[in-house]
């Protein structure tokens, strides 16, 4: 019954259904993970005020910086699945390090050690979606991603409801501490699914235009036997993502993209933050507020991930979609500058976050099924943490900036409206663009096989 609902309404084919099923699950253990946490990062992080937060932007940024040539060094040394692992029993342990300081020393948890949290819960956020999206990057085409992409992200949406409601439902009687291991326990069963995800069913590497691969094919181009392309090291530098960026106009674009990304997102979530706040003081109104717009806004997302996505990237292709949410951000600050009230932030927000993430990510991912391993893995981490987090700061400090000089959402909206305008020219040519890149990559790979 799944696999025909999913080959009916998903734009899946028969021999599609068992990886995509698997790399759901995948990211249903993820965002349960993330999800389950997330009360707690918000509640700790708060400790000492919006202004604190915009701070605790800059101490991710500036970790997220540190760890990435420590995660390049992982990718370059170790394969695929080893450095997967690596990387997810990193943050297992680091919840069972918070586990036992919140169990065994409750009074060394103040507002210091809430900040360490809120660092740490922020980098463990970004790298553990990465590293999800650069293994479906790895594991499906193009032409894959644009039709699955949607629907695997049905999975995250669907840890995203879970995880929250698991959390309210184990916070009382185990405890917060007891949630470190929860989280723990859904990121060891994503590890699981990676696995599972690279042995199950026909990992196609054609689109893996690596010279490794080029070495293994014969005159005619086929190869003797099957080979996972996950079984190959990448080598390279720690510092590989970083210089790749810098050559390529292409990953320069979604740098962009990502950064613009990252500083509209801030400005809605501010402005969520102070128009709520604005309300009253009363906690069980504004949990019922925030409620209201996450119950609408999950709706929307399943919504479009489940149906929408794929038949929606195929038809229109990556360059329409990419700036379908540009479109949203500028109507939508436009509309909230003149009407000014909670409904229309309720829904700015749910359409915004709806797209977002039931259409532009599962676009904005196929975009790195066109570049080598050694990007997919290294410029991604960098981009997605890094350069997202560096969006977060721009957005906090200009929101903050603009609010010091009391002016209000016009003054945001005349800011957010160009720039929405910019966002919306790259995602067109980053959806352009991409059609030059395995052209470009095998260019670059003739040469220095030359060499």
């Amino acid at each position: 019954m799944p696999a025909a609902l999913l080959q009916r309404f998903a734009n899946i084919r028969r021999d599609e259904v068992a990886p995509v099923l698997v790399a759901a699950l995948f990211f249903f253990c993820v965002l349960c993970a993330l999800m389950v946490l997330r009360p707690a990062r918000e509640a700790l992080g708060m400790q000492r005020g919006m202004d604190a937060i915009r701070w605790l932007f800059i101490g991710t940024v500036v970790v997220t910086l540190l760890v990435n040539p420590l995660f390049g060094m992982l990718v370059s040394r170790f394969r695929r699945l080893q450095f997967i692992a690596a990387t997810y029993l990193f943050f297992v342990v680091g919840l069972l390090c918070f586990h036992a300081l919140l169990v065994l020393a409750p009074a060394a948890v103040g507002e210091r050690s809430g900040q360490v949290f809120y660092v740490w819960f922020s980098v463990f956020n970004l790298f553990a979606t990465m590293l999800f999206w650069a293994l479906m990057a790895d594991r499906f085409t193009e032409e894959q991603s644009k039709r699955v992409f949607g629907a695997i992200a049905v999975g995250g949406t669907l840890g995203a409801i879970f995880g929250p409601w698991l959390a309210s439902v184990l916070a009382r009687p185990l405890g917060t501490p007891a949630l470190m291991l929860v989280a723990a326990g859904f990121l060891m069963l994503s590890l699981a699914a990676a696995w599972w995800l690279t042995r199950v069913g026909h990992e196609i590497v054609g689109h893996e235009i690596d010279s490794g691969d080029r070495q293994g094919a014969g005159a005619t181009g086929r190869r003797d036997r099957p080979q996972r392309a996950g079984d190959a090291l990448i080598g390279g530098s720690a510092w590989e993502g970083l210089s790749a960026i810098m050559r390529s106009p292409f990953l320069l674009g979604i740098c962009g993209y990502v950064l613009i990304l990252a500083v509209m997102v801030t400005f809605l979530y501010f402005t969520r933050l102070q128009m709520v706040a604005a309300l009253g003081t009363d906690l069980d109104m504004r949990t019922a507020t925030f409620a209201r717009i996450d119950m609408i806004t999950q709706i929307a997302t399943l919504v479009l991930q489940a149906i929408v996505t794929g038949h929606l990237m195929k038809r229109l292709g990556t360059s329409l979609t990419l700036a379908l949410l540009p479109m949203t951000a500028l109507l939508g600050f436009v509309g909230l500058a003149i009407v000014g009230s909670l409904a229309a932030l309720v829904a700015f927000e749910a359409t915004f976050r709806a797209v977002q993430r039931g259409i532009m990510r599962p676009a904005r991912e196929t975009l790195f099924t066109s570049v080598t391993r050694a990007e997919r893995y290294k410029a991604k981490a960098f981009i997605d943490t890094f350069v997202y987090r560096a969006g977060d700061v721009v957005g906090a400090q200009t929101e903050g900036l603009l609010g010091r000089l009391g002016m209000g959402l016009a003054a945001l909206a005349a800011f957010a409206a160009p720039l929405a305008l910019v966002w919306m020219t790259l995602g067109l040519w980053l959806g352009w663009a991409q059609r030059g890149q395995p052209g470009r990559i095998e260019a670059e790979q003739g040469e220095g096989a030359r060499a």
